[in-house]
């Protein structure tokens, strides 16, 4: 049986890159954001890791939408989720998150590109100055709202696979929790990689800063990857099954423990804590780490969404 096609699959690969690009951006806003607040201050529009994670974040964001959009079934009716919204459905309450966070997105890149932006607009166009000091002046609302937008829609692709029914693994509590971490950890990752390639300093405060939020996340994320699955154990019944055929033998074993497990996590929680270790961070080992936690993310999310649709309740 090839590991891509089995007869209880509804959901493809598009939604796991989905999932992950929603991820990616909910994750590179927040490690912004911490950023600007608590290392850079005003001077953080002239960071290539700050701008590298507002570039991240509207890109990934509207990638995964876009994908979302095109693997419907009758993708020209995507207005219509908008326009008859459903409270009760995973899917319009994700679509509702993803256009809200969009807007204070936006409107945060702008307040923090203020400088440059009113600059360039002064003598163009002088009604934008007037947006850009209105959200300045807005500051904490807006940075407060966005955190809190950046959590749910990161939470919310864990939600939105437990809107399939009849499969125990997608039906378990911890499974929003994962994808929140992973996605900051994919964010911060995108960022630091992002800002290496914009000539960002690979030993400045930004990459220490984030660093030292990125080593207990890795923590976080492997104690939460493991009580997912004895979760999973303990209950019993199929979703003890489940588990077993998720990180047993096969595949999608090996995608687990050498990929994820392996790649995506211990070695980039081996080469932060050697970086941390060491005197100076060097370009080579913050794109190599920060690829390899984009190469985990992306592996969980096609190992949960595969997996978690192999065994039926």
């Amino acid at each position: 049986m090839s590991p891509f096609h089995f007869d209880t699959l509804v959901w493809h690969w598009p939604i796991a890159f989905y999932l992950f690009f929603a991820g990616v951006s909910a994750g590179a806003m927040f490690f912004a954001v911490l950023l600007k607040n608590r290392c850079l201050k005003q001077d953080a529009w002239r960071s290539g890791f700050v701008q590298a994670a507002c570039l991240v974040a509207p890109l990934t964001v509207m990638a995964g939408l876009g994908i979302l959009v095109i693997d419907l079934t009758k993708p020209f009716h995507f207005w219509k989720i908008l326009v008859f919204y459903n409270p009760t459905s995973v899917m319009s309450i994700g679509v509702m998150i993803l256009m809200v966070y969009m807007v204070f997105m936006f409107a945060w890149i702008a307040m923090v590109f203020r400088q440059p932006i009113d600059d360039w607009c002064e003598q163009r166009f002088p009604v934008v100055l007037k947006v850009t000091g209105f959200l300045a002046k807005h500051e904490p609302s807006l940075t407060g709202l966005l955190v809190i937008l950046s959590l749910a829609l990161g939470a919310y692709t864990g939600f939105l696979l437990s809107a399939l029914p009849g499969y125990p693994m997608l039906k378990n509590p911890v499974l929003p929790l994962l994808f929140l971490i992973s996605g900051l950890s994919s964010g911060a990752a995108a960022s630091l990689l992002g800002g290496v390639l914009l000539k960002g300093n690979p030993d400045g405060k930004e990459v220490h800063f984030i660093h030292k939020i990125e080593i207990p996340l890795i923590l976080v994320e492997i104690a939460v990857i493991f009580t997912f699955f004895v979760g999973l154990v303990l209950t019993g019944g199929q979703s003890k099954v489940a588990a077993f055929n998720a990180i047993g033998e096969g595949f999608w074993g090996w995608v687990f423990w050498l990929g994820i497990l392996g790649c995506g996590l211990s070695i980039p929680l081996a080469m932060n804590l050697f970086m941390t270790a060491t005197a100076k961070r060097k370009w080579s080992y913050v794109a190599a780490t920060a690829t390899l936690s984009l190469l985990g993310v992306i592996l969980l999310r096609h190992f949960i969404l595969y997996t978690g649709q192999m065994t039926i309740a």
